[in-house]
């Protein structure tokens, strides 16, 4: 299994910006020499993160290898993967456009739109959903845990918070004007929504939430609605709360869910499988 770091200047975010990849390159033996292009989730972290947090907060290393998947990770600062147009920082079409297009070139990834998911936990739970609907051509799946889906309601919020996540101002300039978000791009119902209208397709789904996560209402309540829609959702609950040891377990969940080959047999790194 190699771990990258790659350090590339972003058109969408006017700098250099940093992701890591795990890409399972470098078995050796007969079957693995029959390597096709890789699959690829593209996994988003959430807010006081950023490209490290998978890896070191979950065995995602371990269990790509087995599963013969490239993850891409990348930071989104505390933006919510969303595009902002005051300060020109497009982080919605970084995730959903040039990163898939810049990661493409650089390493043997799948271009096609079945072999390629994205996925993310909280803020990058919010982020999956709204960038794999937003460009669902692009995704065939679409995962997220504990998904943050606060971009409404706080509105009834005001800036004295104990930290700025809960406050009235940090959501609006990430959100704007709270009475323009429903119905707008930056709302997974409107999204689902326009897609069907358009008779286009809408990607899988699948959701996760902790029963003793303060999401948990949120989560339901967009769940509810997509199965009211008749999009292709899974959706899971289980014991646990807004922590690592969900998250962990939880992408071990993901993983088997999505579509993916059995593994070629290899050894690398000190691993027969």
């Amino acid at each position: 299994m190699a771990i990258v770091e790659v350090n590339f200047v972003s058109q969408c975010l006017m700098r250099t910006v940093t992701f890591r990849a795990i890409l399972p390159v470098d078995k050796f033996g007969p079957a693995a020499a029959e390597q096709k292009p890789f699959k690829t989730l593209y996994l988003l972290h959430g807010i006081l993160g950023n490209y490290t947090d998978w890896v070191n907060g979950t065995r995602i290393q371990s269990w790509a290898e087995e599963k013969n998947l490239a993850v891409i990770m990348p930071s989104g600062e505390n933006r919510f993967y969303l595009d902002d147009p005051v300060s020109g920082e497009l982080y919605g079409e970084f995730i959903g456009r040039e990163l898939v297009e810049v990661t493409r070139r650089m390493f043997p990834l799948s271009d096609k739109r079945e072999d390629t998911f994205i996925g993310g936990l909280s803020m990058g739970g919010y982020g999956s959903i709204r960038n794999g609907l937003k460009y669902a051509e692009t995704f065939g799946c679409i995962t997220a845990l504990s998904a943050a889906l606060v971009h409404v309601g706080w509105d009834k919020s005001d800036d004295s918070g104990p930290a700025f996540i809960f406050r009235r101002s940090y959501h609006q300039a990430i959100f704007g004007d709270h009475d323009k978000v429903l119905g707008s791009d930056k709302d997974p119902k409107a999204l689902v929504e326009k897609l069907i209208a358009e008779g286009r397709p809408v990607p899988k789904m699948y959701m996760c939430c902790g029963t003793e996560d303060s999401l948990i209402g949120v989560n339901r309540d967009l769940r509810d609605f997509l199965l009211q829609k008749g999009v292709d959702l899974t959706y899971e609950e289980g014991p646990g709360s807004h922590n690592w040891v969900f998250w962990d377990t939880y992408i071990r969940k993901i993983l088997d869910w999505l579509p993916l080959d059995d593994a070629a047999a290899g050894m690398n790194s000190g691993n027969v499988i």
